[in-house]
């Protein structure tokens, strides 16, 4: 048995290692991001935006000209039988084949299956493809996905936010909703291990994303095959998670603080 605390609320310092700009689901530039990373006094940050490594250089110009530390990072979708999982990759080497197609693949895969989402979606709502494209800031390099279509239904006056729109028509339990294609958490290990970066799950703990989560079996063996963390912090994290429990299991779970 292993006693296992996850934080109950972000931390007031340190490093924040999960931001998203105007390349994936963000609403900050790489430069903005990190101003105001170094404005609310962060250590440093990363930028670990959906399928892409399209903000790093702006990020790097911004992080050097502040005078803030950064962590170059992507999110990846993958899949653990039948549980979706949310894979940090940071520090890998961007020119590597492998891992750059694999990212690729992605990306065009969930840019499908958001066009199918809004095909969908049209039937019901005043929606389309090009008023989702007019919600895109960084064109054919951002990684499109349910945030543009959220925001789409929101231009359109059918909800007043994105988090209402997530709570309903864009949900994950909604009759619009598609999966998206992805890869298994293996292939992102072996990919991100083999192009020299670490690998950590995001928001492991967050049920609002899954219904069901990651098991304790699940989790040691993608340690076992490199792993590096569990994201210790959300906001998806329910109450008691930000608790003291115990579990039967090995695995610590920490948030992971670059220095």
């Amino acid at each position: 048995m292993t006693r296992l605390a996850l934080a109950a609320a972000p931390p007031k310092s340190g490093w924040d290692i999960h931001c998203h700009t105007v390349y994936s689901d963000g609403t900050q530039t790489p430069a903005s991001l990190v101003e105001l990373s170094r404005h609310i006094g962060l250590h440093g940050a990363s930028i670990s935006d959906h399928d892409t490594t399209s903000g790093w250089a702006d990020a790097e110009a911004a992080a050097r000209e502040e005078g803030m530390r950064l962590l170059r990072g992507t999110e990846i979708t993958a899949c653990d039988g039948p549980v979706s999982v949310h894979m940090l990759a940071y520090q890998y080497n961007p020119n590597d084949r492998h891992t750059s197609d694999l990212f690729a693949r992605t990306r065009q895969a969930r840019l499908k299956r958001t066009k199918a989402m809004v095909a969908r979606l049209g039937e019901d709502y005043p929606i389309s493809w090009q008023s989702v494209l007019e919600q895109v800031h960084e064109g054919e390099r951002t990684t499109i996905g349910r945030p543009h279509i959220a925001d789409a239904l929101v231009a359109a006056g059918v909800y007043r936010t994105r988090s209402e729109a997530f709570a309903d028509a864009v949900s994950a339990t909604s009759k619009y909703y598609i999966p998206t294609p992805s890869p298994t958490t293996h292939e992102v290990l072996a990919a991100v291990a083999a192009a020299g970066g670490v690998v950590i799950i995001a928001h492991p703990g967050a049920v609002n994303r899954n219904v069901t989560l990651l098991s304790d079996s699940q989790i040691e063996t993608l340690i076992e095959e490199g792993l590096d963390g569990l994201g210790g912090w959300h906001r998806g994290h329910t109450p008691p998670q930000g608790a003291t429990r115990t579990k039967p299991s090995s695995v610590m779970w920490v948030t992971i603080m670059p220095i």
